[in-house]
């Protein structure tokens, strides 16, 4: 998908006309249909205003491709949230971390990980020093 297409399918995936996006942004509404014909660009001011407004990433607005078998064709993630791809369960029930997840979330090899449940949301893991760094923190509010 090139950067057309992503604009046109955040604009629609949030219910926004081209006109709504032209105020927020401070563009006509003719610019915002030659960003989603491919016929221009925006500077990189009103890219970041773009992707600030739909809460993605200024990369993924740019360059995401939906269709990378690593994006499961799912839409762009917002900011701060990941789509990894899917890994199976070996038969002792362990998985592998994608490489781009290890790598955003600094999992290294020894490190320890805790595996937190919601019966209803899934499965979650976090680091063990990000846990105790949590807790830490909740110690010294509770104590000033």
């Amino acid at each position: 998908m090139s950067f057309a297409d992503n604009l046109m399918e955040l604009r629609k995936l949030n219910n926004l006309s081209q006109e709504e996006i032209a105020e927020k942004i401070g563009v006509s509404r003719q610019t915002i249909s030659k960003y989603e014909t491919g016929e221009s660009l925006p500077d990189i001011k009103r890219c970041k205003m773009l992707a600030d407004l739909f809460g993605v990433s200024m990369d993924d607005l740019i360059s995401y491709e939906k269709n990378d078998s690593d994006n499961l064709g799912y839409a762009i993630p917002p900011k701060g949230k990941h789509i990894f791809g899917m890994v199976k369960v070996g038969d002792k029930g362990q998985i592998v971390i994608p490489a781009k997840a290890r790598k955003i979330f600094d999992i290294k090899t020894g490190d320890n990980l805790i595996v937190l449940g919601d019966e209803f949301q899934g499965i979650a893991l976090i680091k063990e020093t990000g846990l105790l760094g949590l807790i830490n923190s909740a110690k010294e509010s509770i104590t000033d």
